[in-house]
This record gives structure tokens, C-alpha cells and sequence, in this order.
């Protein structure tokens, strides 16, 4: 194994699978720290997804260390720390914080942090973060119910969360090629910074800093800043082409989205999937509070459906009326008690049948693979950008398309399953 990467969440760490692999290595995702017993002796990269992105930095550091720690005892020599490509972290959590652990457990004096996933609309230009040319603090983020972003000034965000020095390798370096980024690594390094903030806009950056940032211990990022990291460790070895894919082989079975994202892109997503004909149930929060809507009723409104296609069964709302929600029962509890009954209507789907499954939401996919006791998975075709089909390693066969709740296409809901075989 070339590369020991720790995803803060199981979005993310399926979005970095899917670089990783489409650029040539062969990549594992675990749920979990890895189990002793998984044979991962065939993997260039194994890539460990947590649920660590929200909870108290210190436990998010001790996971990512358990996982790191695994990593090495299975032959990782370089690691990769992967977060959102929107940043997402409170001034008082886990991007710095685990960071530091980690560049601390590798025996690194410096490491880099880079976001930017221009194909999904991320850039980095003078250490500032934009979605879709939007000011990161002027774009929906803004809103998220957990992680509010309220300042694109990624330099500042991160030095509030690390008692590290942050500097910034900025745009003209960038340009300017890999040596030209080596050279900005030794010169921040001089100046005693020991995080950097790397600009880029383009694929072709990411690919530049890929090749001037191999040699690290650890690299921190979004799945862009992968990107070029296969073909530096491969350097003349030709990109292994069977990795490939533009179809998954899926288990015969009907198939069912469930979306606990709020985000734009998801509110847009359930829209046009219910514009296309998509019988949709629609969880009421505070029904749930109440005792008034269980799991029960779901599944029987599940099983009266018989179109011949996906069922969508959604809590996506505006987000005034999440602020609503978390104002009347709290904040964390809403959003857990959310994924928890989404988690309970994922574990009874596969013994009626349902064996082909999107998810949207981090969070929430970390609450449906853990109801459904899903270890690991192979990485399937690319559905948009950053959005694979997987299929799982053991235990109950299934395809899962797990979907950060910024991430895909408006019609995602309606075009995935072609890609199902």
C-alpha cells in the first residue's frame, strides 16, 4: 500500500476512492477503522471513512490516529487527511486539530491544505474559498445547520482552529509549475509556517500540486488535491486502464433514495426527482418528536408503491424551516434523530428486496451503512462528479451510491441507476 487516507466522513471518503482509482491506483474504502482480518494486500490506497467531521475535536483526533495507526500496520507509507471541499468546521473543530495529530504521528515538520475541486465548483484563489464563484461566506454554506461558513478567508479559518502557524502558497507559484511550489513549501517553511493554504482553480493545479506535494508524509484536502498524487507515485507506470468503468454489475433488486441533506443542491434534486414522477415520502421532523410517524409507516407506504422504480423517502427542507426545527427541538438532536429513523427504514430495506440504494447526505450515510453493517466497498463508475456506484465488499450485497449533500447534478436522482447493470 502506497497511501493511508482518513476521511472525516463517508461522502468524502467515497469521493476520494473514486479520484484515487480513476487516476490509477487500486483503491479499498473501509467503513471504519479496518478490521485486522480484511485483506488489503491488492491496494495501492485504502481510504477510511469516520463520522468524525462534527463531534469533539479531541475524539475526532484519537479516531483519526486509530486509523492511521491501522493504516501503517498495513503498509501505508504516505497519508492523506481528507475533509470537505466547502471546508466544513466550526472555529472550535477538526480540521486543525486533527491535522496536527496527524502531522505529529507521521513525523512531518510541514503539510498543506487544499479544498478545491474545481470540476464540483470549489477554487482557491489567494487563500480565499469560492463555490461556483461564490464567496465561500456568501454561498449556502452560510446556512449549513452544523457548520455554518461564515468567512472565506481560509488562512484565518484554519489559524483559528490550530495553534500551527498557517501561511499561503498562492496562485503565481501555483501557475508557475511544481518547482515553483517546492521552492513556496521551503520558502513558508522559512518564514515558520508549518500549514499552508494552496491556491488552486483548475484541474491542472491540483495535478501540479500533486506532484510537488508526493514526497510529504501528509497531505490534508478534498478529493481534488488527490488528483495528481497517482501519477507522481506511478511517475512512468501507465495508469492502470481495467480500473475504468462506466457500469457497475448491481444485485438484481428495486432500488430506493434516501436523503437527509438540506443543501441546495439536494433540495434541488428531490425537486426534479419528484417533478419526474418519483413516488416521495416526506419525513416531518417533529412527527417524529411526537411518536406520531414511525418507522412503520414508511415502510408500509414503501411497500403500497409499485412503479417499477426508485422510491424516494426524503427530510430535505428550506433552510428556514431547519432553523425551525433545530429552534423547537435543538440543533444536534434534530439532525440525529433524523438519521437515526433513516438508518432504521435502510436496515429493514434489503429483506424487501431493495438492494440498489442512493443516499444523500453525509451524515446520513454514515447512519445507513452503519445500520446496515457495511465494512467496505469496491469503487464503481462515476454518477457526477465526486459520486460513485460502489458495491460492498461482505455481508448483504448491495449498490450504493452515497452522495455528499452538495454534490451531483439535478437530475442525479433520475439518471444514476443507468449506470446499474
Amino acid at each position: 500500500m502506497r497511501l493511508g487516507c482518513i476521511a472525516d466522513d463517508l461522502t468524502g471518503a467515497t469521493d476520494l476512492a473514486l479520484m484515487l482509482s480513476r487516476e490509477g491506483l487500486r483503491t479499498v474504502q473501509t467503513i471504519g477503522v479496518p478490521d485486522e482480518a480484511l485483506d488489503l494486500s491488492g491496494a495501492d490506497a485504502v481510504v477510511v471513512a469516520l463520522k468524525s467531521r462534527t463531534i469533539p475535536a479531541q475524539e475526532a483526533a484519537a479516531q483519526s490516529l486509530a486509523a492511521a495507526e491501522a493504516l501503517r500496520k498495513a503498509g501505508a507509507k504516505n497519508f492523506f487527511f481528507k475533509y470537505c471541499s466547502t471546508f466544513d468546521s466550526t472555529d472550535g473543530g477538526n480540521i486543525g486539530p486533527v491535522t496536527e495529530a496527524l502531522l505529529a504521528f507521521t513525523g512531518g515538520d510541514f503539510t498543506l491544505a487544499c479544498p478545491a475541486f474545481p470540476a464540483n465548483g470549489r477554487t482557491v484563489y489567494q487563500g480565499h474559498l469560492f463555490v461556483n464563484g461564490v464567496p465561500l461566506h456568501e454561498s449556502s454554506m452560510k446556512d449549513h445547520p452544523l457548520t455554518p461558513m461564515r468567512d472565506s478567508n481560509l488562512v484565518r479559518v484554519l489559524q483559528r482552529q490550530t495553534r500551527l502557524p498557517v501561511g499561503l502558497v498562492p496562485f503565481e507559484d501555483v501557475d508557475a509549475g511544481a518547482d515553483a511550489v517546492q521552492k513556496a513549501f521551503e520558502r513558508e517553511k522559512a518564514a515558520g509556517h508549518r500549514i499552508v493554504i494552496i491556491d488552486a482553480i483548475t484541474d491542472q493545479h491540483l495535478r501540479t500540486i500533486g506532484v510537488a506535494a508526493a514526497g510529504l508524509p501528509l497531505i490534508t484536502g478534498g478529493s481534488g488535491v488527490a488528483m495528481g498524487l497517482p501519477g507522481a507515485y506511478r511517475k512512468d507506470r501507465p495508469t492502470d486502464s481495467s480500473l475504468k468503468s462506466t457500469h457497475l454489475t448491481a444485485p438484481e433488486g428495486k432500488a430506493a433514495i434516501l436523503a437527509g441533506s438540506c443543501s441546495s443542491a439536494t433540495r434541488r434534486q428531490v425537486e426534479i426527482a419528484i417533478k419526474g414522477g418519483v413516488p416521495a415520502f416526506r419525513i416531518d421532523p417533529m412527527a417524529l418528536a411526537s411518536g406520531a410517524l414511525t418507522p412503520r409507516t414508511v415502510l408500509d407506504w414503501i411497500a403500497a408503491q409499485d412503479t417499477g422504480g426508485p422510491v424516494l423517502v426524503y427530510s430535505t427542507a428550506s433552510p428556514d424551516e431547519v432553523q425551525d426545527v433545530q429552534t423547537r427541538l435543538g440543533r444536534m438532536n434534530a439532525g440525529e434523530l433524523v438519521e437515526h429513523f433513516l438508518a432504521e427504514i435502510a436496515r429493514a430495506l434489503p429483506e424487501k428486496g431493495f438492494t440498489r440504494l442512493i443516499v444523500a447526505g453525509g451524515e446520513t450515510s454514515g447512519a445507513v451503512v452503519g445500520a446496515l453493517g457495511v465494512s467496505a466497498l469496491t469503487i464503481g463508475p462515476e454518477i457526477d462528479p465526486g459520486v460513485p456506484w460502489t458495491r460492498t465488499l461482505a455481508g448483504t450485497d448491495l449498490a450504493l451510491a452515497l452522495k455528499s449533500g452538495n454534490f451531483g447534478a439535478p437530475d442525479f436522482f433520475l439518471k444514476a441507476w443507468s449506470l446499474l447493470q
